[in-house]
Protein backbone atom coordinates (compact mmCIF):
# COMPACT_ATOMS: atom_id res chain seq x y z
CA UNK A 1 0.00 0.00 0.00
CA UNK A 2 2.13 2.44 1.19
CA UNK A 3 4.53 2.09 -2.00
CA UNK A 4 1.39 3.77 -4.20
CA UNK A 5 1.43 6.67 -1.18
CA UNK A 6 4.81 7.43 -1.81
CA UNK A 7 4.35 7.85 -5.64
CA UNK A 8 1.64 9.97 -4.62
CA UNK A 9 3.75 12.24 -1.98
CA UNK A 10 7.20 12.29 -4.30
CA UNK A 11 4.63 13.67 -7.27
CA UNK A 12 3.22 16.16 -5.14
CA UNK A 13 6.75 17.61 -3.25
CA UNK A 14 7.93 17.85 -6.71
CA UNK A 15 5.12 20.20 -7.48
CA UNK A 16 5.40 22.35 -4.08
CA UNK A 17 9.09 22.84 -5.39
CA UNK A 18 7.99 23.57 -9.22
CA UNK A 19 5.67 26.19 -7.91
CA UNK A 20 8.32 27.85 -5.70
CA UNK A 21 6.16 26.71 -2.68
CA UNK A 22 8.67 24.23 -0.65
CA UNK A 23 10.02 25.37 2.63
CA UNK A 24 13.56 24.74 3.10
CA UNK A 25 14.64 25.20 6.81
CA UNK A 26 17.12 27.54 7.25
CA UNK A 27 19.99 25.90 10.03
CA UNK A 28 20.43 28.71 12.69
CA UNK A 29 24.08 27.48 14.87
CA UNK A 30 23.83 30.09 17.97
CA UNK A 31 21.26 31.29 20.23
CA UNK A 32 18.12 33.66 18.68
CA UNK A 33 18.78 37.07 18.59
CA UNK A 34 19.63 40.59 16.63
CA UNK A 35 23.12 38.88 15.36
CA UNK A 36 22.91 34.95 14.50
CA UNK A 37 25.59 32.27 13.05
CA UNK A 38 24.21 31.07 9.76
CA UNK A 39 26.60 28.32 7.74
CA UNK A 40 29.61 29.96 9.82
CA UNK A 41 28.63 33.39 8.78
CA UNK A 42 27.08 36.17 11.05
CA UNK A 43 23.95 37.64 9.74
CA UNK A 44 21.53 39.96 10.70
CA UNK A 45 17.72 38.53 11.68
CA UNK A 46 15.32 40.50 10.31
CA UNK A 47 12.25 37.13 10.05
CA UNK A 48 12.16 36.59 13.84
CA UNK A 49 8.85 37.15 16.04
CA UNK A 50 11.77 38.61 18.71
CA UNK A 51 9.93 41.76 19.16
CA UNK A 52 11.10 42.35 22.12
CA UNK A 53 14.57 40.69 21.87
CA UNK A 54 13.66 38.72 25.03
CA UNK A 55 14.99 35.14 23.18
CA UNK A 56 18.28 34.75 24.52
CA UNK A 57 17.90 37.22 27.86
CA UNK A 58 20.05 35.79 30.67
CA UNK A 59 17.43 37.20 33.38
CA UNK A 60 14.86 34.80 31.08
CA UNK A 61 17.51 31.72 30.96
CA UNK A 62 18.44 32.50 34.88
CA UNK A 63 14.53 32.15 35.73
CA UNK A 64 13.91 29.20 33.79
CA UNK A 65 17.12 26.97 34.75
CA UNK A 66 15.88 27.72 38.78
CA UNK A 67 12.39 27.10 37.76
CA UNK A 68 13.67 23.42 36.91
CA UNK A 69 15.77 22.84 39.99
CA UNK A 70 12.72 23.92 41.81
CA UNK A 71 10.05 21.90 39.96
CA UNK A 72 11.67 19.56 37.94
CA UNK A 73 11.90 19.36 34.21
CA UNK A 74 8.24 18.29 32.70
CA UNK A 75 5.07 17.82 34.06
CA UNK A 76 4.01 14.12 32.71
CA UNK A 77 0.69 14.75 33.13
CA UNK A 78 -2.15 16.83 31.66
CA UNK A 79 -3.19 19.79 33.81
CA UNK A 80 -6.49 18.51 36.04
CA UNK A 81 -4.88 15.33 36.66
CA UNK A 82 -1.71 15.61 38.02
CA UNK A 83 -0.02 18.48 36.17
CA UNK A 84 -0.81 21.85 37.85
CA UNK A 85 2.09 23.72 40.25
CA UNK A 86 1.76 26.99 42.16
CA UNK A 87 3.65 28.26 39.18
CA UNK A 88 0.97 27.33 36.67
CA UNK A 89 -1.10 29.11 38.72
CA UNK A 90 0.93 32.27 39.00
CA UNK A 91 1.66 33.17 35.75
CA UNK A 92 -2.36 32.47 34.61
CA UNK A 93 -2.45 35.21 37.57
CA UNK A 94 0.25 37.48 35.79
CA UNK A 95 -1.17 37.08 32.44
CA UNK A 96 -4.36 37.88 33.46
CA UNK A 97 -2.90 41.26 35.67
CA UNK A 98 -1.37 42.41 32.42
CA UNK A 99 -4.36 42.17 30.33
CA UNK A 100 -6.78 43.50 33.13
CA UNK A 101 -8.84 40.41 32.56
CA UNK A 102 -10.22 38.58 35.13
CA UNK A 103 -8.59 34.92 34.67
CA UNK A 104 -6.70 32.70 32.45
CA UNK A 105 -5.70 29.12 31.05
CA UNK A 106 -2.43 28.03 29.68
CA UNK A 107 -2.06 25.75 26.46
CA UNK A 108 1.11 24.71 24.91
CA UNK A 109 0.44 27.10 22.16
CA UNK A 110 -1.75 29.69 20.72
CA UNK A 111 -2.64 27.67 17.99
CA UNK A 112 -3.73 25.29 20.61
CA UNK A 113 -5.53 28.04 22.57
CA UNK A 114 -7.24 29.11 19.26
CA UNK A 115 -7.96 25.77 18.27
CA UNK A 116 -10.34 24.76 21.73
CA UNK A 117 -11.74 27.93 22.02
CA UNK A 118 -15.07 27.95 20.19
CA UNK A 119 -16.61 24.59 20.54
CA UNK A 120 -16.31 24.52 24.00
CA UNK A 121 -18.33 28.05 23.84
CA UNK A 122 -20.83 28.03 20.84
CA UNK A 123 -22.84 25.53 19.08
CA UNK A 124 -25.38 25.63 16.02
CA UNK A 125 -27.70 28.48 16.84
CA UNK A 126 -24.81 30.66 17.68
CA UNK A 127 -22.88 32.19 15.18
CA UNK A 128 -18.77 33.57 14.52
CA UNK A 129 -17.86 36.30 12.36
CA UNK A 130 -14.58 36.16 11.41
CA UNK A 131 -11.95 38.50 9.60
CA UNK A 132 -11.02 37.22 6.37
CA UNK A 133 -6.79 37.28 6.93
CA UNK A 134 -6.95 35.87 10.72
CA UNK A 135 -4.74 33.60 11.59
CA UNK A 136 -4.83 29.37 10.36
CA UNK A 137 -4.87 28.60 14.08
CA UNK A 138 -8.43 30.39 14.13
CA UNK A 139 -9.77 29.10 10.66
CA UNK A 140 -9.19 25.46 12.06
CA UNK A 141 -10.73 26.43 15.20
CA UNK A 142 -13.94 27.65 13.74
CA UNK A 143 -13.93 24.59 11.38
CA UNK A 144 -13.87 22.11 15.10
CA UNK A 145 -16.68 24.24 15.75
CA UNK A 146 -20.30 23.67 14.90
CA UNK A 147 -21.56 27.76 15.09
CA UNK A 148 -22.97 29.33 12.00
CA UNK A 149 -19.98 31.04 10.01
CA UNK A 150 -19.54 34.65 8.77
CA UNK A 151 -16.64 36.30 7.31
CA UNK A 152 -15.91 39.71 6.74
CA UNK A 153 -13.39 41.22 4.18
CA UNK A 154 -10.05 42.63 6.54
CA UNK A 155 -10.75 45.29 8.62
CA UNK A 156 -13.96 46.67 6.48
CA UNK A 157 -16.11 47.86 9.46
CA UNK A 158 -19.52 48.00 6.43
CA UNK A 159 -18.85 44.54 5.92
CA UNK A 160 -18.85 43.42 9.32
CA UNK A 161 -22.03 44.85 10.06
CA UNK A 162 -23.82 43.49 7.12
CA UNK A 163 -22.73 40.04 8.75
CA UNK A 164 -23.85 40.92 11.92
CA UNK A 165 -27.17 41.94 10.74
CA UNK A 166 -27.37 38.64 8.54
CA UNK A 167 -26.18 37.17 11.90
CA UNK A 168 -28.89 38.62 14.70
CA UNK A 169 -31.12 35.28 14.01
CA UNK A 170 -28.63 33.84 16.12
CA UNK A 171 -28.69 32.82 19.55
CA UNK A 172 -24.83 34.52 20.77
CA UNK A 173 -22.53 36.24 18.20
CA UNK A 174 -18.79 36.18 18.32
CA UNK A 175 -16.43 38.71 16.16
CA UNK A 176 -13.27 37.19 15.71
CA UNK A 177 -10.23 39.25 14.43
CA UNK A 178 -6.01 39.37 15.04
CA UNK A 179 -4.90 42.16 16.68
CA UNK A 180 -2.15 42.72 14.35
CA UNK A 181 -1.95 40.56 11.12
CA UNK A 182 0.91 39.20 10.41
CA UNK A 183 1.82 40.18 6.90
CA UNK A 184 0.69 43.78 6.56
CA UNK A 185 1.52 44.61 9.71
CA UNK A 186 -1.94 46.42 10.19
CA UNK A 187 -3.41 46.81 14.08
CA UNK A 188 -7.00 45.95 13.82
CA UNK A 189 -9.81 48.75 14.40
CA UNK A 190 -10.73 47.56 17.56
CA UNK A 191 -12.48 50.51 18.25
CA UNK A 192 -15.04 50.26 15.20
CA UNK A 193 -14.94 46.77 15.58
CA UNK A 194 -16.12 47.23 20.15
CA UNK A 195 -18.96 49.69 18.48
CA UNK A 196 -20.48 47.49 16.19
CA UNK A 197 -20.98 44.66 18.97
CA UNK A 198 -22.32 46.83 21.35
CA UNK A 199 -24.48 48.03 18.33
CA UNK A 200 -25.73 44.23 17.38
CA UNK A 201 -24.87 42.38 20.94
CA UNK A 202 -22.37 40.68 20.02
CA UNK A 203 -19.04 39.67 21.96
CA UNK A 204 -15.77 40.24 20.81
CA UNK A 205 -12.35 38.15 20.57
CA UNK A 206 -8.65 39.37 19.81
CA UNK A 207 -5.58 37.14 18.74
CA UNK A 208 -2.91 39.75 20.77
CA UNK A 209 0.09 37.15 19.45
CA UNK A 210 1.80 39.56 17.04
CA UNK A 211 0.20 42.57 18.88
CA UNK A 212 0.78 41.45 22.65
CA UNK A 213 4.38 43.18 23.95
CA UNK A 214 4.50 45.47 20.77
CA UNK A 215 1.01 47.38 20.31
CA UNK A 216 0.00 50.22 23.16
CA UNK A 217 2.02 52.36 25.28
CA UNK A 218 3.06 50.03 27.59
CA UNK A 219 2.66 47.29 25.50
CA UNK A 220 -0.45 45.26 26.57
CA UNK A 221 -2.27 44.91 23.40
CA UNK A 222 -5.17 46.70 20.99
CA UNK A 223 -7.07 46.69 24.13
CA UNK A 224 -4.42 49.19 25.48
CA UNK A 225 -4.13 50.52 21.95
CA UNK A 226 -7.80 51.26 22.19
CA UNK A 227 -8.69 51.94 25.81
CA UNK A 228 -10.86 48.97 26.02
CA UNK A 229 -8.97 46.54 28.60
CA UNK A 230 -10.99 44.60 30.45
CA UNK A 231 -14.06 45.35 27.75
CA UNK A 232 -12.97 42.77 25.55
CA UNK A 233 -14.39 39.20 26.10
CA UNK A 234 -12.17 36.87 25.28
CA UNK A 235 -7.86 37.44 23.96
CA UNK A 236 -5.91 34.68 22.95
CA UNK A 237 -1.94 35.07 22.73
CA UNK A 238 1.54 33.53 22.81
CA UNK A 239 4.49 33.28 24.99
CA UNK A 240 6.20 32.41 21.92
CA UNK A 241 6.75 35.95 20.24
CA UNK A 242 7.50 38.87 21.87
CA UNK A 243 7.41 37.43 25.55
CA UNK A 244 10.43 35.44 25.24
CA UNK A 245 9.95 33.43 21.66
CA UNK A 246 9.68 29.58 23.31
CA UNK A 247 6.78 28.22 24.17
CA UNK A 248 3.17 28.38 25.57
CA UNK A 249 -0.23 29.67 25.34
CA UNK A 250 -3.33 31.69 26.99
CA UNK A 251 -6.76 32.30 26.85
CA UNK A 252 -7.36 35.32 29.13
CA UNK A 253 -10.46 37.15 29.69
CA UNK A 254 -13.99 36.42 31.55
CA UNK A 255 -13.83 34.29 34.30
CA UNK A 256 -16.88 32.14 33.26
CA UNK A 257 -15.41 31.71 29.94
CA UNK A 258 -12.19 30.28 31.08
CA UNK A 259 -14.06 28.24 33.77
CA UNK A 260 -15.92 26.34 30.71
CA UNK A 261 -12.90 26.23 28.58
CA UNK A 262 -11.12 24.34 31.75
CA UNK A 263 -13.83 22.24 31.74
CA UNK A 264 -14.29 21.17 28.09
CA UNK A 265 -11.24 22.93 25.71
CA UNK A 266 -9.98 19.75 24.28
CA UNK A 267 -6.12 20.65 23.96
CA UNK A 268 -6.28 21.59 27.89
CA UNK A 269 -7.76 18.31 28.39
CA UNK A 270 -5.35 15.89 26.31
CA UNK A 271 -2.29 17.98 26.19
CA UNK A 272 0.61 17.95 28.28
CA UNK A 273 1.11 20.70 30.59
CA UNK A 274 3.85 23.46 30.26
CA UNK A 275 6.81 22.50 31.07
CA UNK A 276 8.23 24.37 34.65
CA UNK A 277 11.15 25.86 33.24
CA UNK A 278 8.94 27.78 30.99
CA UNK A 279 6.55 28.71 33.22
CA UNK A 280 8.91 30.76 35.62
CA UNK A 281 11.10 31.95 32.79
CA UNK A 282 7.21 33.65 31.75
CA UNK A 283 6.97 34.80 35.30
CA UNK A 284 9.79 36.68 35.44
CA UNK A 285 9.16 37.99 31.85
CA UNK A 286 5.91 39.37 33.07
CA UNK A 287 7.70 41.08 35.92
CA UNK A 288 9.87 42.87 33.81
CA UNK A 289 7.07 44.34 31.59
CA UNK A 290 5.80 45.44 34.88
CA UNK A 291 9.27 47.42 36.16
CA UNK A 292 10.59 48.95 32.82
CA UNK A 293 9.06 50.41 30.17
CA UNK A 294 12.49 50.53 27.90
CA UNK A 295 12.13 47.64 25.34
CA UNK A 296 8.77 48.63 24.33
CA UNK A 297 9.85 52.34 23.81
CA UNK A 298 13.53 50.98 21.71
CA UNK A 299 10.67 48.66 19.37
CA UNK A 300 8.66 51.41 18.87
CA UNK A 301 12.13 54.01 18.11
CA UNK A 302 13.99 51.55 16.02
CA UNK A 303 10.47 50.42 14.00
CA UNK A 304 9.66 54.50 13.30
CA UNK A 305 12.90 54.82 11.96
CA UNK A 306 13.12 51.55 9.47
CA UNK A 307 9.69 52.32 7.80
CA UNK A 308 10.81 56.41 7.62
CA UNK A 309 14.09 55.40 5.68
CA UNK A 310 12.56 52.49 4.25
CA UNK A 311 10.05 54.90 2.77
CA UNK A 312 12.28 57.98 2.18
CA UNK A 313 14.65 55.53 0.12
CA UNK A 314 12.30 54.78 -2.30
CA UNK A 315 10.84 51.62 -0.76
CA UNK A 316 7.27 50.54 -0.88
CA UNK A 317 5.94 50.04 2.46
CA UNK A 318 2.30 49.57 4.05
CA UNK A 319 1.46 51.64 6.91
CA UNK A 320 2.18 50.17 10.16
CA UNK A 321 1.70 50.08 13.88
CA UNK A 322 3.58 47.34 14.77
CA UNK A 323 6.71 45.95 14.61
CA UNK A 324 6.16 44.55 11.27
CA UNK A 325 7.25 46.24 7.79
CA UNK A 326 5.89 45.06 4.97
CA UNK A 327 8.47 45.67 1.58
CA UNK A 328 5.98 45.52 -1.75
CA UNK A 329 7.53 44.11 -4.57
CA UNK A 330 4.66 42.85 -6.20
CA UNK A 331 6.10 40.06 -8.21
CA UNK A 332 6.89 36.31 -6.48
CA UNK A 333 9.89 35.79 -8.46
CA UNK A 334 11.45 39.17 -7.25
CA UNK A 335 10.73 38.90 -3.43
CA UNK A 336 12.46 35.50 -3.80
CA UNK A 337 15.12 36.89 -5.66
CA UNK A 338 15.43 39.98 -3.41
CA UNK A 339 15.19 37.74 -0.24
CA UNK A 340 18.54 35.44 -1.22
CA UNK A 341 20.21 38.45 -2.33
CA UNK A 342 19.49 40.15 1.05
CA UNK A 343 21.00 36.90 3.01
CA UNK A 344 24.18 37.06 1.08
CA UNK A 345 24.80 40.70 2.34
CA UNK A 346 23.72 39.06 5.77
CA UNK A 347 20.81 39.82 6.05
CA UNK A 348 18.07 37.69 6.76
CA UNK A 349 14.76 38.04 6.11
CA UNK A 350 11.75 35.94 3.92
CA UNK A 351 9.63 36.98 0.71
CA UNK A 352 6.00 35.93 1.17
CA UNK A 353 4.11 35.25 -1.74
CA UNK A 354 0.82 33.35 -3.03
CA UNK A 355 -0.65 31.77 -1.57
CA UNK A 356 0.68 32.95 1.21
CA UNK A 357 -0.54 36.34 0.58
CA UNK A 358 -3.19 37.02 -2.77
CA UNK A 359 -1.29 36.84 -5.84
CA UNK A 360 0.67 40.05 -7.18
CA UNK A 361 0.95 40.67 -3.50
CA UNK A 362 4.23 39.50 -3.00
CA UNK A 363 6.51 41.34 -0.22
CA UNK A 364 9.42 41.11 2.12
CA UNK A 365 8.59 40.92 5.51
CA UNK A 366 10.90 42.32 7.85
CA UNK A 367 10.10 42.50 11.37
CA UNK A 368 12.11 44.68 13.38
CA UNK A 369 13.25 44.14 17.43
CA UNK A 370 14.23 45.79 20.23
CA UNK A 371 17.40 43.73 20.16
CA UNK A 372 18.14 45.66 16.72
CA UNK A 373 21.16 48.72 17.59
CA UNK A 374 20.76 51.55 15.19
CA UNK A 375 23.91 50.08 13.29
CA UNK A 376 21.92 47.31 12.17
CA UNK A 377 19.16 49.11 11.02
CA UNK A 378 21.16 51.06 9.01
CA UNK A 379 22.76 48.02 7.81
CA UNK A 380 19.81 46.19 6.61
CA UNK A 381 18.55 49.40 5.10
CA UNK A 382 21.71 49.78 3.13
CA UNK A 383 21.48 46.52 1.53
CA UNK A 384 18.27 46.26 0.30
CA UNK A 385 18.87 50.01 -1.56
CA UNK A 386 22.07 48.16 -2.67
CA UNK A 387 19.56 45.05 -3.66
CA UNK A 388 17.09 47.35 -5.10
CA UNK A 389 19.29 49.27 -7.12
CA UNK A 390 20.73 46.33 -8.70
CA UNK A 391 17.23 44.65 -9.48
CA UNK A 392 15.99 48.16 -10.85
CA UNK A 393 13.68 48.63 -8.23
CA UNK A 394 15.25 51.48 -7.20
CA UNK A 395 16.62 54.18 -9.95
Amino acid sequence: MYTNFQEYLKKELAQIEADGLYKHERIIESAQGAEIMVGGKVCLNFCANNYLGLADNPELIRAAKEGMDARGYGMASVRFICGCQDLHKKLEAKIAEFFGTEDTILYAACFDANGGVFEPLLGPDDAIISDALNHASIIDGVRLCKAQRFRYANADMADLEKQLQDAQACRFRLIVTDGVFSMDGNVCPLDKIYELAQKYNAMVMVDESHSAGVVGKTGRGVTEHYNLRGKIEILTGTLGKAFGGAMGGFTTGRKEIIDMLRQRSRPYLFSNSMAPGLVAAGIRMFEMMTETNELQDKLHANTEYFIKKMTEAGFDCKPSQSAICAVMLYDAPLSQKFAAKLQEEGIFVTGFYYPVVPKGQARIRVQVSAAHEREHLDKCIAAFVKIGKELGILK
